[in-house]
């Protein structure tokens, strides 16, 4: 290799990147031993931006485009290092390039359920997930409150922040809302807008653009929910002693189903005093207990011959 050679390998003529995968926020070019040639070439494509560098500090930025390196395009740059309005010797700077593509598909998740007051349930813990996306939009911000110098940022890097919060805030926008947990599955766009309204401009302060941010999902933790749906379950039943007689029949025809042993006729002999104790709260006479083979009636709670196909208190088709 001759010497001349050598030589123009140092100077670069054009300066640009393909995004050699998914999730890099920012990459800085690789500019070791080389220097920028004065009139070179800049490629900045439709999904990126490009900022030059001076010593830790961000100079000039460029949108998408194909610019020529000169001080005329480079302001910033030639007044930080004091160069003259004709300066065309190569020139030694940091270039980094920013994506501006839309990160998809970023989850979020309540690590541990958070506490709010339900106004109909009281203090209640609630779980939440679903996803959210977003862009770099200001390179100087997300420079000086997040990247730096680094070689590369990548999405990965800032999914803990970004988490921790949208989780932050989701507290107070659910406590906000006065919307029952009952009512959330039905309002979960509501609530989403409102969060991504408040959360835009922490986003901002990053130099990010929040684009989209959706719940997918509001749930309690399991043991909370086991008595949510006892609850729903005791409110659906307007009369309660007529639930327990059909609760009650259903466990007799269980236990005459199985009349082989003695703990079927145990079951069964439970069964009867359980019914009869529901049928004096409800100041019914108590019914004699059934023999084996025994029905009840499903709308009125008595006793049905085993092979009537109608009750005969309420007429009920069995």
């Amino acid at each position: 290799m001759t010497l001349g050679a050598f030589i123009s390998k140092q100077f670069i003529r054009v300066i640009q990147w393909n995004e050699s995968e998914d999730g890099v926020l920012s990459y800085r070019y690789p500019m070791q031993d080389m220097e920028i040639e004065n009139g070179g070439q800049l490629t900045v494509r439709e999904t990126q931006m490009a900022a030059f560098i001076n010593e830790g500090r961000i100079a000039d930025v460029f949108g998408p485009g194909l610019h020529k390196l000169t001080t005329q395009n480079l302001p910033i740059l030639t007044d930080l290092l004091n160069w003259s309005r004709d300066f065309e010797s190569p020139f030694k700077s940091d270039v980094y390039f920013y994506s501006t593509r839309l990160q998809l598909d970023q989850k979020w998740g309540t690590a541990t359920p958070i506490t709010i007051r339900d106004k109909e349930f009281g203090a209640v813990r609630l779980r939440a997930y679903g996803n959210y996306s977003y862009r770099v939009a200001d390179p100087r911000v997300f420079f000086t409150q997040v990247s730096g110098t680094r070689q590369s940022y990548l999405a990965a890097d800032l999914e803990a922040q970004l988490v921790g919060m949208i989780v932050e805030r989701i507290a107070g926008t659910f406590a906000d809302s006065n919307v029952s947990f009952l009512d959330m599955a039905s309002n979960q766009a509501a609530l989403a807008a409102k969060i991504a309204e408040a959360m835009k401009p922490a986003f901002a302060a990053l130099g990010l653009e929040l684009y989209q941010f959706i719940v997918e999902s509001v749930s309690l933790p399991e043991e909370l929910q086991r008595t949510m749906d006892q609850r729903i379950g005791m409110a659906m039943a307007p009369d309660l002693g007529r639930l327990t007689q059909y609760e009650t029949a259903e466990s007799l025809e269980e236990a005459a189903q199985n009349v082989g042993g003695t703990a079927g006729i145990g079951v069964g002999l439970g069964a009867a005093a359980a019914m009869a104790q529901a049928m004096v709260r409800q100041g019914q006479p108590a019914a004699t207990p059934p023999v084996a083979g025994a029905k009840f009636c499903m709308e009125c709670g008595k006793p049905v011959p085993a092979e009537a196909k109608f009750c005969p208190e309420c007429g009920k088709a069995q």
